[in-house]
């Protein structure tokens, strides 16, 4: 799997009014540092209402390797990184991340 690239995915839901806001938080914090991680080939934050009063936010970032994968995540990969201000917007999220094998592009 060590030659296979890895996608890892991420979900957390925010309040309609803080979509703006915490977009630009995350894109601050949690996509700037997969981009200036050695091995992240590009990152992305998606946004979707869900028709319950929250917006859906989910980071996907893709990287060249699981070992990538853990020089950002840490020994256990599979744990969300949260940051400061992250308690402030989200009202609820996975405490636990995704990750794929790229299996055509």
């Amino acid at each position: 799997m060590e030659n296979t690239q890895i996608v890892r995915m991420w979900t957390g839901w925010v309040r309609p009014e803080d979509r703006t806001a915490y977009a630009a938080y995350v894109e601050s914090t949690g996509i700037s540092a997969y981009r200036s991680t050695p091995g992240n080939l590009d990152a992305w934050l998606l946004a979707r209402g869900t028709g319950d009063g929250r917006v859906e936010i989910t980071t996907l970032s893709r990287w060249e390797s699981m070992e990538a994968v853990r020089s950002f995540a840490g020994d256990d990969p599979e744990q969300a990184v949260f940051y400061a201000d992250d308690d402030r917007y989200l009202v609820d999220r996975e405490t636990r991340v995704k990750h794929f094998e790229l299996a055509a592009s």
